[in-house]
């Protein structure tokens, strides 16, 4: 089968990559990744798109960028994404890989969208136990930090934090440690599977809402 993984750029899509680069039964053919406009940054996770450009040509796969307006509806949101698939279904992806651990309805909303367009929903992580999914992180030697913290959650200083054990430790009770209930979103600058690590700075440090971001530039 011929697939592509939905990016994001966090650890989840990293580590979903690397399970089914790992599994075998799939030809990985490209990336995903929904930007917001007029940001021109990853959805949620606030990361420039220079940034998992550089990601995607050190993985050495193409990547594809589906265009949002800022704060679509969900038809808007569907329709887009929904027009992203069909394309790349003319180019023969039969499906489409998720970092999804164990949230049933984000799973079921994701089957029930690439159901309509004839396409497969695959969940590498899926009921894998965080704690097990982190320490194989750690583990294979990732690099992340971390770009965006939910401060209802978390304190807004964990910005910028990188994804070390010390992280882990400092999580309150009762936060998954993957973050999957969106605790906070992450952006990887080394993995195994990378030609060489991203370099990145902390920028500025922006609070919209009830998220707070911090900015990642890259070092030359």
């Amino acid at each position: 089968m011929k697939v592509i993984v939905a990016w994001s750029g966090g650890k989840d899509s990293a580590l979903a990559l690397e399970e089914t680069i790992e599994a075998g039964k799939a030809e990985v053919a490209g990336l995903l990744t929904t930007v917001s406009l007029p940001y021109d940054r990853v959805t949620m996770h606030g990361v420039r798109r220079n940034l998992v450009q550089k990601q995607a040509e050190r993985i050495g796969l193409p990547i594809h960028f589906v265009l949002l307006p800022p704060n679509p509806s969900n038809e808007v949101y569907d329709n887009l994404m929904g027009e992203a698939l069909l394309k790349l279904k003319s180019q023969g992806i039969e499906g489409v890989v998720f970092g999804d651990i164990w949230l049933e309805d984000v799973r079921t909303y994701r089957e029930a969208r690439l159901s309509e367009v004839g396409m497969a929903a695959i969940f590498p992580l899926w009921g894998k136990p965080p704690e097990q999914l982190i320490s194989k992180f750690l583990a294979r030697h990732y690099s992340a930090l971390v770009t965006c913290v939910d401060t209802e959650i978390l304190p807004a200083d964990f910005c910028g934090h990188p994804l070390d054990e010390s992280f882990f430790t400092m999580l309150p009770q009762g936060v998954d440690p993957c973050g999957e209930r969106g605790e906070f979103h992450t952006f990887v600058t080394s993995a195994p599977y990378f030609s060489r690590a991203i370099r990145v700075k902390i920028g500025e440090r922006v609070q919209r809402g009830r998220f707070a971001y911090c900015d990642l530039v890259e070092e030359e």
